[in-house]
């Protein structure tokens, strides 16, 4: 009898606002054995020095966005694309697709059977929810999400609510959740929760597995 190899693995990514703590989550996922796939990470890597991707914005925005070591000046081409939406749409075609190139890449080399999670901060605003069996959102209030990020980049709070609304809204979010991380000050106990989040994670990968 021919014996058919292990199904497909269960396509799950984890996403959040800014400021929400979905980094932290990610790192406590890691912690109990998820193969992580950051697109944050990847974002950095498709355009370091030497690469094509920091080639092409480097033609689109000028040497104005190059750093004197060479490499990308981030702070530099922040301040060109925060303020001006074609700008940023123009960056995000140079990037996206490389960043989806390579998350591919790195999902096809997790290792079978295990539960690959992808990082996707901009998983709502990029369209790319339908294509994941869970979506898991990391979710906090936006006056907890302007605390943070004002504390965290020592912003005022209406450049932090601007960094917000450039964003996908709260509910947006919640609205392609399969499962949520409620991460507000006050909520139930954080490890708990991702302790829950791993059990039936691990359950959802296990169950789709057959040989």
């Amino acid at each position: 009898m021919t014996q058919t190899g292990p199904t497909p693995r269960v396509a799950i990514a984890l996403t959040g606002g800014i400021a929400s703590g979905k980094t932290t989550v990610a790192n406590l996922l890691a912690a109990r054995g998820a193969y992580l796939v950051d697109s944050d990470l990847i974002a950095r890597e498709v355009v370091e020095p030497g690469t094509d991707g920091l080639a092409a914005v480097v033609e689109r925005f000028g040497d104005q966005v190059v750093a004197a070591d060479g490499s990308l000046d981030r702070a530099a081409l922040g301040r060109i694309v925060f303020g001006d939406p074609t700008a940023r749409v123009e960056l995000e075609a140079i990037t996206h697709p490389r960043i989806r190139r390579r998350s591919a890449e790195l999902v096809a080399a997790a290792p079978e059977r295990s539960v690959v999670i992808q990082v996707i901060p901009l998983l709502v605003e990029t369209g790319q929810a339908a294509r994941f069996d869970e979506v898991i959102v990391v979710d906090a209030s936006e006056d907890e999400q302007v605390a943070r990020l004002c504390a965290r980049d020592g912003v005022d709070e209406s450049a932090a609510r601007a960094r917000l609304a450039a964003q996908a809204t709260r509910a947006q979010r919640l609205a392609v959740a399969t499962r949520v991380v409620d991460n507000t000050d006050g909520a139930e106990d954080l490890g708990a929760q991702v302790d829950r989040l791993w059990d039936a994670l691990t359950g959802r990968v296990a169950g789709s597995v057959t040989t």
